[in-house]
């Protein structure tokens, strides 16, 4: 399937909307390079928007989390600060990666707050102070009917196709770290909590995943191409506010 046709936007309704749209993925016009993850280092800071990178707006009913890039006081590195106040958007960038030659991604993140009132296993209040997100393509012709007609829905609300499966991590008040956490809305996303409570508030802490066997424990299949990659900080269902930081993503290939 072209990278074309496997991005995509929201649905209309809040509870769906970052579900189906972890549909997210959608990229007017794709960066310059789409075999790696551009690091947010590589700017300069004051800009708003990092490059290579998109803003991803989940539907115009939410109010927009506002991202700059800074010099981080800790690291002395530019990376991006996000604040979310009762909003949720995010930024995005187009990838076409064959996830068997690179299963590995590392990330930092520097959550400074919880927020108080989240909880991913509750429709209701889901919201996250950090989420890193990974688009992937496949078939959507072998889904069950239901699943297809809502992926057709948000494709035609929000004028954008939708990925065939989104694999999410996320910082959670509460659950385990590793825990696979079902999405209420869609079988197609599915989170992995890797952080969890208050371990490290404040400081930078650094995640490795082996995104493929994520996808494995998560889905019960092999992924397909890595179409793309997301960060979104999230307060739209809690009404809370909330800032944290976002340093660099890496892809790697695995240790022989």
């Amino acid at each position: 399937m072209p990278i074309a046709r496997t991005f995509g936007g929201s649905a209309a309704r809040a509870g769906v909307v970052l579900a189906i749209a972890a549909a997210v993925a959608a990229c007017a016009t794709p960066p310059p390079k789409v075999d790696e993850v551009i690091p947010f280092s590589v700017n300069r800071p004051g800009g708003k928007l990092p490059r290579g990178w998109q803003s991803w707006v989940i539907t115009r009913t939410k109010a927009p989390t506002t991202y700059d890039l800074v010099v981080d006081p800790l690291t002395q590195r530019v990376v991006v600060h996000a604040i979310a106040d009762r909003a949720a958007t995010g930024l995005k960038q187009r990838l076409d990666i064959a996830p068997d030659e690179r299963p590995l991604i590392s990330w930092n993140w520097r959550v400074v707050r919880l927020i108080k009132g989240a909880d991913n296993t509750d429709r209701y209040a889901e919201d996250a102070p950090v989420r890193l997100m990974l688009f992937f393509d496949g078939d959507t012709g072998k889904l069950p009917a239901r699943e297809q007609i809502k992926m057709e829905t948000a494709r035609v609300l929000s004028g954008q196709p939708v990925p065939y499966a989104t694999l999410m991590y996320i910082w959670e008040n509460r659950q385990t770290v590793g825990k696979v956490i079902p999405n209420a809305h869609t079988t197609r996303v599915r989170m992995v909590v890797a952080g969890s409570g208050t371990d490290r508030l404040g400081q930078w802490k650094h995640f490795e995943r082996n995104y493929v066997e994520d996808f494995h424990k998560a889905f019960n299949e092999a992924p397909g191409r890595l179409i793309g990659v997301g960060i979104l900080t999230d307060t739209d269902n809690t009404g809370e506010s909330v800032e944290a930081f976002y340093g660099d993503i890496e892809l790697r290939r695995a240790a022989r």
